[in-house]
């Protein structure tokens, strides 16, 4: 597992202002916290933390770099990142920090390998889930999972006992959820559809014709001559 370096200084956190401050110096107000760590208000630079979050899944695991000696060589995961709805900036940070001999819990994302056969026969592939949680030193902490799928056939299943890591790498789970699946074709119903519409346009006249049939009769008779009904009786004598 590569790791990499954060530099980081102590911040106050009154008044307020300080923090309003910092972000225009561009600077990301944040917390450094563990097990055995109190938690430690600290200011990391707004670029540095951008460019270790988009290494995220290279570089889990970072390494402190400070003049304060009490967090300097600390070893921390991202917790939790705060950004703005809208532009995306990073407001907050939460630093963990673990211990490298120490397992800890993480998620991990899942990576999708091969061509399920029954993608080959027009069925769906479905992830249901992106990643799962695992328990490992932090210094084997994956940078994902791979889950091939070539085997899966069209209402086919993989649930996360099935996955294999490789490694001192566990799985955590309460029940054996499904992790991916291939869904039956759905196309099927388009001809069918489509005969319906092609059989409903070629009635549509036949019908128009016969409902018009009577209604001609009907009128032809309510046009006729009076007299023309008289003619058809017989002479009274």
């Amino acid at each position: 597992m590569e790791t990499g370096e954060l530099n980081c200084e102590k911040r106050a956190v009154r008044p307020k202002s300080t923090i309003t401050a910092l972000r225009r110096q561009g600077r990301v107000p944040a917390v450094l916290y563990g097990p055995g760590t109190q938690p430690t208000p600290i200011s990391v630079s707004g670029a540095e933390l951008n460019g270790r979050l988009s290494a995220a899944s290279h570089v889990r695991i970072v390494r402190l770099k400070s003049a304060a000696a009490d967090i300097d060589g600390r070893h921390v995961i991202f917790k939790e990142v705060q950004r703005a709805p809208v532009s995306g900036e990073v407001l907050h940070a939460d630093l963990y920090e673990v211990d490298l001999n120490r397992a800890i819990q993480v998620e991990v994302p899942l990576r999708f390998t091969g061509r399920a056969k029954g993608v080959a026969d027009g069925g769906i592939l479905q992830p249901l889930v992106r990643a799962i949680t695992v328990e490992c030193l932090p210094m084997e902490i994956p940078e994902t999972i791979d889950v091939d799928v070539t085997g899966l056939g069209v209402h086919d299943v993989i649930h996360v006992s099935a996955v294999k890591i490789a490694g001192n790498v566990k799985p955590i789970f309460d029940q054996d959820f499904a992790v991916v699946s291939v869904l039956p074709p759905t196309v099927a119903e388009a001809p069918v559809a489509a005969a319906a519409e092609a059989a409903a346009a070629e009635g549509a006249p036949a019908e128009g014709a016969a409902a018009a049939a009577p209604a001609a009769e009907g009128a032809a008779k309510e046009a006729a001559p009076a007299g023309a009904a008289k003619k058809a009786e017989p002479a009274k004598k």
